[in-house]
């Protein structure tokens, strides 16, 4: 597909964004926000039977780039383990984006919700390690 093209898909999912919105009932929860040019993402998920993904919702504000960024993680991470999130890595969310030649700034951009979901679900995981009766 061309760069166009790719930019479109960008586009859409900044103006119709996927899971977009606040889950009331979750188990992990995590935000950040890039200071230099003010993006923000938050993310709720609820930990379904299995240790999967269920739900996830996010919010935010910022950029088409990080906007679209995690509305697309949020659809590619639905139903996944959680261990999953450990694999999860730069270039498999830069692809979701088309590979876009981005500089090192829009790179920050586009990698905000993936910082997001890794602290989240980290954070959810060494809760349980700690104490394994956590989140039941």
């Amino acid at each position: 597909m061309s760069a166009e093209i790719y930019k479109e898909i960008i586009l859409d999912y900044y103006r119709h964004p996927r899971n977009y919105g606040k889950l009331e009932n979750y188990d992990i929860s995590a935000r950040d926000s890039n200071p230099l040019c003010g993006d923000e993402i938050e993310m709720r998920i609820k930990v379904s039977d299995g240790g999967k993904i269920g739900e996830i919702k996010f919010q935010g504000k910022g950029c088409a780039i990080s906007q679209a960024s995690a509305s697309m993680l949020t659809e590619f991470a639905k139903e996944k383990p959680l261990d999953w999130v450990k694999d999860l890595s730069k270039e498999d969310v830069l692809k979701l984006l088309g590979n876009p030649d981005l500089g090192p700034a829009r790179i920050k951009c586009a990698l905000l919700g993936l910082k997001v979901i890794k602290t989240g679900v980290y954070q959810y995981l060494g809760a349980k390690l700690e104490d394994p009766s956590a989140g039941e």
